[in-house]
């Protein structure tokens, strides 16, 4: 199965679930729903703007939290201009909204690179990355899959999950989107999310 298939395949997969899960629940939400928001995990990492990048440095704002690569030919450009447009839109309350990228591939997303990638999509984009292990430990809080898979030439990409998660004001784990949303989409949930206490 090709790497594209793959991920279209889990977020067909993913979509349906959190169909279900959100018809289940009365939620007004476009992505499906944690039901009840729990703590979103926690974690340190380097961050790309040379601080430690922890979750809870942004309590009081509303993060969009997505894992990916700076290599992902697809998928990871694809949910970042999504959401660089979702921000744009938000107009004044893109302040309180934070994109915070981990990265799947530590071999090569140092944070000089993560920093880069992100800036050509909104500077305001904070990047994460770290040993192996670490961030291992953070994909297995979040049920994150991802696998490197060789390439031709001798190269590598890597499978990876592909929704985005939505972490409130207080740090709880409300509602994870699945590949394939457009910016409204985001739009409409960040908002009602601001919105709720």
């Amino acid at each position: 199965m090709t790497r594209g298939r793959l991920l279209r395949g889990c977020a067909l997969a993913l979509a349906v679930a959190w169909a279900s899960t959100l018809a289940a629940t009365g939620q007004a939400l476009k992505a499906g729903v944690f039901e009840p928001p729990q703590a979103a995990p926690e974690f340190s990492l380097r961050g790309s703007d040379g601080a430690e990048l922890k979750l809870s440095r942004f309590r009081g704002k509303l993060v969009l939290l997505v894992f990916g690569f700076t290599n992902c030919p697809e998928v990871c450009p694809t949910t970042l201009a999504t959401l660089a447009e979702a921000r744009k839109a938000m107009g004044a309350d893109a302040a309180a909204v934070q994109v915070v990228y981990v990265t799947v591939d530590p071999e090569r997303d140092d944070v000089n690179r993560i920093r880069q990638y992100l800036g050509a999509f909104d500077p305001t984009f904070i990047g994460g990355t770290g040993s192996p292990e670490a961030l291992a430990a953070v994909r297995k809080g979040y049920g994150v899959a991802a696998q490197k898979v060789t390439t031709p030439g001798g190269g590598y990409g890597m499978n990876h999950s592909s929704s985005v998660y939505l972490v409130d004001r207080a740090g709880r784990l409300r509602a994870m989107m699945p590949y394939g949303h457009g910016a409204k989409d985001f739009v409409h949930d960040l908002k009602l999310l601001l919105a709720s206490r």
